[in-house]
């Protein structure tokens, strides 16, 4: 990779104590493994206590701003997957967008390390199959300190295989 290329940022957000997104700086993410550098650094945000009460999903939304600061994008907080205020169905309205988030903070949970708290989460960049743009995920499990135990990156993914995608899709269903 060339030395001299801007680099990724990504700054989270926050609105009365409570994670509401995330912004982007420098340049947009390129493919999946830089969108899981910064699916990375959102679960490790996740993991600090309070932060994310509760499973939530949010939209990447490539939309240049110039105030406060420049940026590239916003990752936003679009709602809850589960309880009473939770996302519905069809919910997250077009255009679609370059790609989902979910996050789950560390009570919502299970880690693939016992005995190690951790956040995790899912981003969904969903393709156009009849196009032959395959849809593409990636999962990050990760503590507060910042150590990663789990990272898995997939393309040509059918989303109705794992819970976290399926529940995005269902989310993009018009």
């Amino acid at each position: 990779m060339d030395g001299s290329r801007r680099s990724v940022e990504v700054s989270p957000l926050q609105s009365d104590g409570v994670l509401s997104g995330f912004l982007l700086s420098g340049r947009w993410p390129d493919d999946l493994v830089e969108w899981s550098r910064v699916l990375a650094l959102a679960v490790r945000v996740a993991a600090v206590p309070g932060l994310l009460p509760a499973t939530t999903v949010f939209r990447v939304c490539e939309d240049p701003l110039d105030d406060p600061v420049p940026a590239v994008g916003v990752v936003v907080a679009e709602g809850t997957l589960v309880g009473p205020d939770a996302l519905e169905p069809g919910s997250i309205s077009p255009p679609v967008p370059l790609g989902l988030l979910v996050l789950h903070p560390p009570a919502a949970t299970v880690p693939s390390v016992p005995d190690h708290e951790v956040a995790s989460g899912c981003i969904l960049l969903p393709g156009l199959p009849h196009l032959g743009l395959d849809h593409r995920a990636s999962w990050v499990e990760a503590d507060v300190r910042g150590t990663v135990t789990r990272l898995v990156n997939r393309g040509d993914l059918d989303p109705w295989s794992d819970a976290d995608t399926a529940a995005l899709s269902v989310l993009l269903a018009a």
